[in-house]
């Protein structure tokens, strides 16, 4: 088959929200990349392009590596737009389990896991209860914190806007796990998230402590039974807070999904422990395959 041209791409923009939400919500992904405002707000991270292959809509990204790449089509004929993606040698990233066995297994073409890039999936009702002895160490963590601060917990409005991005300042300062490009793009995804919370559909909650905002937690709906939380700040000073933070997200918001996707750790070995502590029900698992 002889490949057309390659196919005309532009940068992600706010006008793509209609239409990608639409295609969302027919979709019910289970990934945590495929929501219109976890696209957008890491576009710059990974200079999300949108395109159409045939009759098929298209995401293409680079990683923080600066390979690039294609998300799994999201509509129209996909047998088609993959062969053209994949005759201009670009590899997929982002394929869950249900694309792979669809669209790659009967092809023949080989995949491979991507560990680092694992979704954690949990029961909601466990992270807003954290019952029985395997959440002992949270519940105590949190009890540290609760008996030490004088402290407020609410859903976030456009009030806390300033005081949440006073504490991601705080935060970014003591991130001394991460450094470089990947810090200063994760904090500017989130303080636009925050900025543009009301706008991209995004929900939050906020904890205050002795009036300033010392934690918060945003995210939003990503298919019929499953919440995605996509941004989680706390003051790195104050022992218990996390946990507090976390629980509050699961316990107030999103009320009727039976899950919560708390994303991927990133290779981070603190980050994956932290996760793997909360026992996830599911580790959603995420393939990349690569042109032959």
């Amino acid at each position: 088959m002889k490949i057309p041209d390659y196919p005309q791409s532009r940068p992600l923009a706010m006008t793509d929200r209609p239409v990608l939400e639409r295609i969302f919500n027919n979709l019910q992904p289970q990934v945590s990349e495929l929501t219109f405002a976890g696209l957008y707000l890491f576009r710059q991270a990974h200079e999300y392009r949108i395109t159409r292959v045939g009759n098929a809509t298209v995401i293409l990204g680079k990683g923080y590596d600066g390979a690039s790449y294609f998300l799994p089509p999201l509509d129209g004929d996909i047998k088609y737009a993959l062969s053209i993606l994949f005759g201009y040698k670009l590899p997929l990233y982002g394929a869950d389990e249900g694309f792979v066995r669809e669209y790659l297994v009967l092809d023949g073409r080989a995949v491979t896991e991507e560990r680092d890039s694992f979704d954690y999936l949990y029961l909601r009702e466990d992270l807003a209860t954290l019952p029985g002895n395997r959440f002992h160490r949270k519940k105590n963590r949190i009890s540290y914190f609760t008996s030490r601060h004088d402290y407020q917990v609410s859903i976030f409005t456009d009030q806390d806007r300033p005081g949440c991005l006073d504490l991601l300042k705080t935060w970014g300062k003591a991130a001394v796990y991460e450094t470089g490009s990947s810090l200063e793009l994760e904090l500017g995804a989130t303080a636009e998230a925050i900025a543009l919370a009301g706008e991209l559909g995004l929900q939050g909650v906020v904890i205050r402590v002795d009036g300033s905002v010392a934690a918060f937690a945003l995210g939003e709906r990503l298919n019929r039974e499953t919440a995605v939380c996509h941004f989680e700040k706390s003051n790195p000073f104050m022992e218990g807070l996390t946990q507090l933070i976390n629980r509050e997200f699961a316990n107030l918001l999103f009320t009727d999904c039976r899950f919560v996707n708390r994303e991927q750790d990133l290779g981070k070995a603190g980050l994956r422990q932290a996760k793997l502590s909360y026992h996830p029900l599911e580790l959603l698992k995420k393939y990349r395959a690569t042109p032959s």
